[in-house]
């Protein structure tokens, strides 16, 4: 059958149309659209990428067979220098699938969020507009990344997303705090992008000193040669001798590595996750949309995508694999002890992250993807839970002063609840199965170095995610009220724009799991093969395969509950029960907690060894000494006064105002020029 499918140019266009015609209409006529013309114009853009999506996955699903689905959709030939060609193409295969129907899917219910969320901004900025517009042009770059054919089509949805993301997160940008945040996430992303760069470079010039026939980035031909390359070895340099393995490592090593300092960026993996949390300076909505479904998912999905050249590279694998647990258990700590509903909800997105590369890092890419899904699910709902109760209590963010929220808030209290419920792992949610097949994975992953230290941070960080999340709860929806009674008096429900998408995320965080329940507990209720994304993945990606007895899985799966009601049960009697236990340990340890509250002093160190170093070199040499002494005092001022020297004090002079000085110069010089011109000759 002929893979080529057309309507997949489609599934960005949408976003794109939209975000370009509200753009020109705010560029040319220069005035805010009516309301309902833009949040019809932007939610439509998305909802029907979504059915075009859905349709698409259909027919590949449908109508080939395992190993053999995919559809292909070249635009048109981006680059031609021959042997070397790039398409501007979109592919859809079972990865992509998964998670263009995640983009599309959770960021249609955003967007319907956003119409309520956003509805009482009224500055004078035509900021409704703007957002909506930012958000359209958010979705064609993240759809340009899962979709694109080839690593150029990714880079540019890569770059897309952090370009847009900026926006977005500076989008209040009148006060300085937000505009700055904004900053420092394009800042901190370009730097985990030049590692991208540089990983697509290796790649690209090893396949290309194969043999010029193998000069490709496009992932299918890669996946295909990449036997071509898998031996090759680089040298390192001598400043890189503290390296294990040094001083040959494996050329797919070093690409991996390069690529994985890119996803560090991208998906907030130590030591490039200080952004995110400082990234709920923008609306929520943006916070749903970019730290929960998309953008910091980028980097897992690249992983994953680049599964071919990671089966090449143990060491790189091994190295995702610590990194993500590392960051998993620190990211949860700094959580315990934050106190802004949306700052707590950050630090879990960048521990769930961690999950996700610790799965990919042992082999488990189904598990990672699994968790991807769900994550988006519970995750989204958290943040626009946390939007919702933002917007009852009138934007105050500190959960200090809520509490008893559940009695002013039915539906936004059930939801949350539900994607709590599911982030802590309890049993059928979404959670509970595909943190249960990371741990499994983990736990069976005998050829990564320490895979049972592995298991035991992520299964600490389970119970330190149902702590914290938990705690989170109790203070926001039960107890007294804290804040003022002003406050109390309008805390409302919020309208169907807002609840509506609440309910739907709710739903799919409780069941959505048991559409793809792990074998093991399909077997229970008579189904075949019921791990559909494992089995619909497989195809695809190498995965790690593993003999487990069930009796073994069954003991590592109540050892993970077990973990997690735990943790909910010391929340409950912390923050519940007994509400004067947290201070008087807070108190009795007060550095470790101060410690932990500052996070520990991460940003602090940060601006002490590399911000404030750099903004000296910016200010004293390269502004002070290159820009003002050799730039414009040396050559741009410098050459206009020795130009206005030599007219004061040489060229004035010949000007004497004498008609026979000019004459007498003219004879002078037709008598140079004519002797010049008789030399010449020889004459």
């Amino acid at each position: 059958m002929d893979p080529t499918d057309s309507s997949l140019r489609l599934i960005p266009l949408f976003p794109l149309l939209a975000a370009l015609v509200s753009g020109m209409w705010l560029l040319f006529v220069r005035r805010e659209l009516p309301r309902g013309v833009v949040a019809a114009l932007a939610c439509s853009a998305p909802i029907a990428s979504f059915a075009v999506a859905v349709a698409a996955v259909i027919r590949m699903a449908g109508e080939f067979g395992p190993g053999e689905r995919y559809l292909v959709d070249n635009v048109y030939t981006w680059i031609s220098a021959h042997p070397f060609h790039a398409e501007l193409a979109f592919l859809l295969d079972p990865l992509s699938a998964v998670m263009v129907l995640v983009v599309t899917g959770v960021g249609s219910l955003i967007h319907i969020y956003s119409i309520g969320y956003m509805n009482d901004d009224h500055r004078e900025d035509r900021g409704f507009q703007r957002f909506f517009i930012y958000l359209n042009m958010f979705m064609f770059a993240m759809l340009m990344l899962v979709l694109g054919d080839n690593m150029l089509v990714m880079f540019v949805g890569w770059e897309g997303v952090g370009v847009c993301s900026y926006l977005l997160i500076g989008f209040w940008y009148l006060e300085d705090h937000n505009a700055m945040c904004g900053q420092k996430a394009f800042v901190v992303n370009r730097i985990g992008d030049l590692g991208f760069l540089l990983g697509v470079f290796i790649l690209f010039w090893a396949f290309f000193d194969a043999g010029p026939s193998y000069a490709t980035i496009e992932f299918r031909e890669m996946a295909v040669n990449i036997g071509q390359i898998a031996d090759r070895t680089v040298e390192l340099p001598g400043v890189l001798s503290f390296l294990p393995g040094f001083p040959t490592w494996g050329l797919l090593t070093l690409a991996g590595l390069c690529l994985f300092v890119g996803a560090c960026g991208k998906s907030a993996q130590i030591p490039l996750y200080v952004w995110l949390p400082d990234a709920m300076a923008g609306p929520t909505p943006v916070s749903a949309l970019i730290h929960a479904a998309t953008m910091v998912t980028a980097g897992v999905y690249m992983v994953s995508r680049m599964s071919f050249a990671y089966a090449y590279a143990p060491g790189a694998l091994a190295t995702i694999a610590w990194v993500g647990a590392i960051t998993a258990l620190f990211a949860g700590l700094i959580g315990i002890c934050q106190n802004d509903i949306k700052k707590v909800l950050a630090y879990s997105t960048v521990s769930q992250l961690g999950y996700m590369f610790l799965a990919v890092g042992v082999g488990s890419y189904s598990a990672a993807i699994f968790h991807l899904m769900t994550h988006a699910w519970f995750k989204a709902l958290l943040f626009m839970g946390a939007g919702s109760v933002i917007l009852g209590m009138h934007h105050i963010q500190d959960i200090r002063q809520m509490g008893g929220i559940s009695r002013y808030m039915r539906v936004t209290h059930f939801t949350f609840l539900a994607g709590v419920i599911a982030i802590c792992g309890i049993p059928p949610t979404s959670g509970f199965f595909s943190k249960d097949e990371i741990l499994l994975g983990t736990y069976l992953a005998h050829d990564v170095p320490g895979h049972y230290a592995l298991y035991g941070i992520g299964l600490f960080s389970a119970g330190i995610t149902a702590f914290y999340m938990a705690r989170l709860y109790f203070l926001v929806f039960r107890g007294e009220n804290r804040s003022s009674i002003e406050v109390q008096r309008h805390i409302e429900e919020q309208p169907g724009w807002v609840t509506a998408p609440l309910v739907i995320l709710a739903g799919l965080a409780l069941v959505g799991g048991l559409f793809t329940p792990p074998d093991l507990y399909g077997e229970l209720f008579g189904w075949e093969a019921s791990n559909r994304l494992h089995h619909f993945l497989e195809p695809l990606i190498p995965m790690a395969e593993h003999e487990v007895a069930h009796s073994t899985e069954v003991l590592l799966a109540l050892a993970a509950v077990a973990v997690g009601l735990s943790g909910v049960f010391l929340a409950w009697v912390f923050y519940f029960a007994r509400r004067d236990l947290p201070d008087r340990i807070a108190t009795g340890a007060q550095g470790l907690y101060q410690l932990v509250h500052e996070k520990f002093y991460v940003d602090e160190i940060y601006t002490a060894l590399i911000v404030r170093p750099l903004l000296w070199i910016s200010d004293r040499v390269f502004y002070r000494l290159i820009d003002r002494v050799l730039i414009d005092g040396l050559g741009v001022n410098g050459f206009a006064a020795s130009v206005r020297g030599l007219a004061e004090h040489g060229l004035k002079f010949a000007q004497t105002g004498s008609a026979q000085s000019y004459v007498f110069g003219m004879v002078v010089g037709c008598v140079l020029l004519v002797a010049y011109l008789v030399s010449g000759l020889g004459v």
